[in-house]
């Protein structure tokens, strides 16, 4: 038995259930082309917000196409964001600057490194200590141009550094390559319309050593973006493309967890996608997302990853079949403990398949 899809699909949950989703599958199953039917979906048939985390920058015609924003983040662009950025409403009702201090020290334990198993508790102590003065100056006048940038948490431990304090030298000394130097994309206020009901942060031209970094600063957007929703009750649908990119590194992946874990209950809705099961599989993390994640697409995959698949999420040999040498469109539809096979057929001859498809002979 199998469903046969002939139009667009979407996840349609409610919010006191949990709407977390993946879609997996190799690289010419339809993975792609299947987060875009959804996100097109999303899109026509709600009036929510969608944000996309793009690696690959395979999803901008498609966004431009429907008027949305696209970000084009690298060293070469001229858009920006501040990854400072804060809200009265960041949060949604906790202390909207010791929940941004949290993310500040995951930014920083990403610039200054691995060093003694990340930072230690004296520089964690001089980081919140920098963060909340920076901050408090804000909020007594919060108009956008007092909008704080890194140069100023930069100077904020320079000024620590002076008064004998060599932890605050130290990450100071880190934290320069993104402020004055060559690395300095985040070193600037928001100037993109991150309002727009559609947005793609498009990162591919962004430099290898600086994506764990951009990639950290999107998730925190996306976390601005939810808690402001959570006021309008609007949902806030966050798709990540090479999603077992944000479980490499320790910072990135634990924040990825925070977000599977706690969105549910503020109105948002994320998706992971990926082609490589394996890096996915092998992340600390993964047993938390697959725990918090009862929508997956799974569409072809090799040998080895289907055996480890089949034993985390109980596929039957039968239901293996349908990701064993499938065609593209054609896998598995996980609902909690429902599994049902599919073959998905989307009419070629629309403008809507040509935005989509990522077939070279079929891009024009």
């Amino acid at each position: 038995m199998f469903v046969r899809l002939n139009f667009p699909c979407i996840k349609k949950v409610p919010l006191d259930n949990n709407p977390n989703g993946l879609i997996l599958g190799l690289p010419g199953t339809g993975k792609s082309f299947t987060a875009k039917r959804e996100i097109t979906n999303t899109f026509m048939v709600t009036d929510d917000d969608i944000i996309i985390l793009d690696p690959e920058g395979e999803y901008y015609p498609l966004v431009k196409r429907l008027d949305g924003q696209v970000i084009n983040l690298s060293q070469n662009s001229d858009d920006f964001i501040n990854p400072l950025d804060i809200h009265k409403d960041y949060g949604d009702g906790d202390d909207p600057i010791a929940l941004k201090s949290n993310f500040i020290l995951s930014l920083c334990e990403l610039v200054v490194g691995s060093k003694d198993g990340g930072l230690q508790p004296e520089e964690k102590s001089i980081i919140d200590r920098c963060v909340r003065k920076m901050y408090s100056v804000y909020f007594q006048d919060p108009k956008p141009e007092n909008m704080p940038i890194l140069e100023d948490l930069y100077n904020l431990l320079l000024e620590e550094a002076n008064k004998g304090k060599e932890a605050a030298n130290y990450i100071a000394s880190a934290l320069e390559l993104y402020v004055t130097g060559s690395l300095n994309v985040f070193n600037n206020r928001t100037n993109v319309n991150l309002s727009n009901r559609l947005v793609c942060f498009n990162i591919r031209e962004l430099q290898s050593h600086l994506k764990a970094i951009g990639m950290l600063i999107i998730q925190d957007a996306v976390w601005g973006r939810v808690s402001y929703n959570r006021e309008l009750k609007k949902k806030t649908f966050f798709y990540v493309d090479e999603f077992h990119l944000l479980l490499k590194d320790e910072q990135t992946a634990s924040y990825s967890v925070g977000i599977w874990k706690r969105f549910r209950k503020w109105g948002g809705v994320p998706t992971g996608i990926t082609q490589n099961v394996k890096d996915l599989l092998s992340s600390r993390e993964v047993e938390n997302i697959f725990e918090n994640t009862p929508f997956i697409i799974m569409l072809g995959q090799a040998a080895g990853d289907r055996a480890v698949l089949a034993k985390s999420l109980g596929i039957s040999p039968e239901q293996l079949s349908f990701v064993t040498q499938s065609g593209a469109g054609e896998g598995l539809l996980f609902f909690g403990h429902t599994i049902i096979p599919f073959i998905d057929r989307f009419p070629t001859d629309t403008e809507l398949y040509r935005l989509m498809t990522t077939r070279i002979e079929e891009i024009s």
